[in-house]
């Protein structure tokens, strides 16, 4: 029997509580109750369990076989067989530390709360069917008004039928995962790269091409190389060394992949965050061929806590998607999508990215500022002038190890990132400190610094 409260989402819970289940007690090609079963047994809505059974899909656990329903995945039993022994030693992390330098948040006053409220107030009276299901890509208005935005500000050129709304970043790449199974079973990934990207993709059976980052964002000279006929790519602002791939090598790039029938998946997940120049038009803009699968977000620029995600698809990958989701509705609430299509029709999104730009581009610079003051010579930034965080490049002999620990023990959280041949570097996050707390948040990590430096 599973139990739920209202402590957090409730497909969060079941998926949890699935998971122990396969993790501990279920057998390798076990068939799950159907969605109906598990809705009907308690009183959860299908939707509620199909988030669960596609958290689960998604990081590999469970498989769909067409008209049989979910089947526990081999591999995955394997797996935890292997580490079952090293779990018992796993303790529980903090959470709650006194200093946060998480690298992608944002500060709990930047939401715009009232604004949305109103909106939300309006919206509710309107005459919206809560009593159907409603369209699998996301409400029709709210893709128009993002197809509109989308044009204007990075010259993405798509109507609204191409766009697919998704519950996050992770989603996302399920959604690309099941589309791109159709045609290959490799996936090509910029390196270093995004962890959670590449988790994804491993956890859905792709083999994995790495393909090394330069300071020109992509070694052109690896193209030919690659086997596989779908590439990720941050080209805007990459993750995690900042650099941006000039248009001439995207140029490149797009026609070798007309020539080799290859998919760029461009993840461009914190373009509006640019301090101190526009960021170069997206790659999608380029593409006369159809190549380009472009994902965004509202995670970094307006919240994390929505989950609010989407997908512009080449016309010619529709109708495969079409087939594989044809028992799937929206993730998304019907609430929030139709708050967010007033939020952006009636201008309140420009509004709230000037502001958003302005307050972060202030945090940034004191960041900058208060390293020089407290650390001096001892770093070097790596990277600057966009997004939420600073890269951070010990110029002086230090044990990060160590540095780590003692943050640990201060109760302080930092976090580290691969940069250049996977060299190993800080990444401190200023979005989601109030202005007038990152004085002394690079004080005390200015004091962790020094006693890892004894």
């Amino acid at each position: 029997m599973y139990k739920f409260d209202n402590n957090s989402p409730l497909y969060m819970q079941l998926y949890k509580q699935l998971r122990n289940d396969i993790e501990t007690k279920l057998k390798a090609g076990t068939k799950l109750p159907s969605i109906r079963k598990l809705s009907n047994d308690y009183n959860l809505s299908k939707t509620t369990v199909q988030n669960a059974y596609n958290q689960l899909y998604a990081e590999g656990y469970i498989e769909s076989k067409k008209n049989s329903g979910y089947f526990i995945c081999e591999d995955i039993i394997q797996n935890f067989q292997i580490n079952l022994n090293r779990k018992e030693n796993i303790t529980k992390e903090n959470n709650n530390y006194k200093i946060d330098f998480f690298p992608a948040s944002l500060d709990k006053g930047s939401f715009p709360k009232q604004t949305w409220l109103k909106l939300y107030n309006k919206m509710v009276k309107d005459d919206i069917h809560y009593g159907i299901y409603h369209d699998i890509q996301g409400e029709i208005e709210l893709r128009e008004e993002l197809s509109k935005y989308l044009l204007a500000s990075r010259n993405v050129i798509c109507k609204s039928e191409q766009i697919i709304l998704t519950s996050g970043f992770t989603d996302s790449l399920f959604v690309l995962s099941i589309i791109l199974k159709s045609f290959t079973k490799k996936v090509a990934i910029e390196s270093p790269c995004y962890k959670t990207a590449k988790k994804v993709f491993e956890l859905a059976n792709f083999e994995i091409e790495d393909i090394l980052i330069n300071q020109n964002g992509l070694d052109l000279s690896l193209l030919q190389k690659i086997s596989s006929k779908a590439l990720y790519l941050t080209p805007s602002h990459q993750f995690p060394t900042g650099v941006t791939i000039p248009i001439s090598n995207r140029i490149k790039i797009l026609n070798w992949a007309k020539e080799n029938d290859v998919f760029i998946i461009e993840d461009d997940y914190d373009s509006e965050l640019s301090y101190y120049n526009r960021p170069i038009p997206s790659m999608q803009g380029l593409d006369n061929f159809g190549n380009v699968i472009y994902l965004g977000t509202f995670s970094k620029a307006l919240s994390p806590a929505l989950r609010i995600s989407y997908i512009v698809l080449p016309t010619k990958l529709l109708e495969i998607y079409k087939k594989a989701f044809d028992f799937r509705f929206s993730q998304i609430s019907i609430d929030i999508q139709k708050t967010l299509t007033l939020f952006l029709k009636e201008g309140h999104w420009e509004r709230h990215l000037r502001k958003i730009r302005n307050t972060n581009r202030k945090k940034h610079n004191l960041m900058k500022e208060f390293l020089k003051k407290f650390l001096g010579d001892d770093v070097k930034i790596l990277r600057e002038g966009s997004g939420l965080n600073l890269l951070l490049k010990p110029l002086i002999d230090i044990d990060l190890e160590k540095l780590e620990k003692i943050a640990q023990q201060k109760n302080v959280k930092i976090y580290f990132k691969e940069f250049f041949n996977l060299e190993k570097v800080i990444a401190l996050g200023f979005g989601g400190f109030e202005e007038f707390e990152i004085e002394n948040a690079i004080k005390i990590f200015s004091e962790i610094w020094l006693e890892a430096k004894k």
